[in-house]
């Protein structure tokens, strides 16, 4: 099961594609006929339930379309890790194009959720997101960072690219340690290589 609807940051030239888990799974990314996974040293993370897949913007801008596969992690061994069954979801994509552009601004909401998401209802259609910083108050636990998801989920409904800029509050208490592991940064593309399909097994 999703905790939230994927967020897709713009990063430089690629979308990071969010994804939140309520239980431990495997989560890649299809887009067209290519895979992209979460992975760690070309090892596929399992024991987190926040996946980034890092993809080619244009390739996605292209596509207009990705598919998002998980799969629980029900005991991880050395040897026949055990697995659930495949789930997959697949969104649609509109990026931002054209000169006439309406972007929707979150600043400073610190922790609320209705409020922010019945303005953007309000404002109408929207080609991006933009979140300004201190979207939560503090960043004591690893939830804290579950209302950017909420709110980025609920707005884009995984349709739209979100640009994401910390705030001071969002660098506040020990775990902001971990912020680079939950939030959109810099990474290089996790792409299957050249000839290898993509496997759902």
């Amino acid at each position: 099961m999703y905790k939230t609807i994927p967020v897709v940051f713009a990063v430089e030239d690629t979308y990071q594609i969010m994804v939140r888990t309520e239980e431990k799974s495997f989560v890649w990314v299809k887009i067209g006929d290519q895979c992209f996974y979460d992975h760690s040293n070309g090892i596929l993370r399992s024991n987190t339930t926040i996946h980034r897949i890092t993809v080619p913007s244009t390739l996605l801008d292209k596509t207009g379309q990705y598919t998002v596969y998980k799969r629980l992690l029900i005991e991880r061994k050395p040897y026949y890790t055990e697995t659930g069954e495949i789930s997959q979801k697949v969104y649609d994509f509109y990026p931002v194009k054209g000169d006439k552009i309406r972007a929707y601004h979150i600043a400073d909401a610190h922790n609320m959720i209705e409020e922010p998401v019945r303005a953007a209802q309000t404002y109408g259609k929207i080609d991006f997101l933009i979140l300004n910083g201190d979207i939560a108050s503090s960043s004591d636990q690893l939830e804290d960072f579950d209302d950017v998801y909420e709110l980025c989920g609920r707005i884009t409904h995984g349709n739209i690219p979100v640009v994401f800029a910390r705030g001071n509050h969002d660098m506040r208490a020990g775990t902001t340690i971990r912020l680079a592991d939950h939030l959109d940064h810099t990474l290089e593309i996790a792409a299957a290589p050249e000839g290898y399909y993509c496997r759902e097994a």
